[in-house]
C-alpha cells in the first residue's frame, strides 16, 4: 500500500520507508549536496534512527547510513510508503 501524504524527511518515525519527491532549499545552497548523497526523486530512504539529544537522525540512503541535520532534512519532501508511522 502506497500513502500519498507528503511529508519532511525530518518528520519520519525510527522504521519508516519514505520515497524522496524532491528538495525544497530556499537560498540555503544545500540542495547540490543533498543530491550528491544520493537523495533524489524517487529514492528509496528509511529512518534508522534519531539522535537522543535531538538535531540529527540516521537515514539509510542507496546502503548507507548517513545522519543529516533535522534542519537539512526539512528541506527534503517525502511520501511515506512503510514503516512505523502509517
Amino acid at each position: 500500500m502506497t500513502y500519498k501524504k507528503e511529508l519532511r524527511l525530518s518528520e519520519a518515525g525510527k522504521g519508516d520507508v519514505l520515497t524522496v519527491c524532491g528538495i525544497r532549499d530556499p537560498c540555503r545552497g544545500i540542495a547540490g549536496r543533498l543530491r550528491d548523497i544520493g537523495l533524489t526523486d524517487g529514492t528509496h530512504v528509511v529512518c534508522v534512527g534519531h539522535s537522543p539529544i535531538g538535531g540529527m537522525s540516521a537515514y539509510e540512503i542507496r546502503g548507507a547510513v548517513i545522519a543529516l541535520r533535522n534542519e537539512d532534512a526539512d528541506t527534503v519532501l517525502c511520501r511515506r510508503t512503510s514503516g512505523a508511522g502509517s
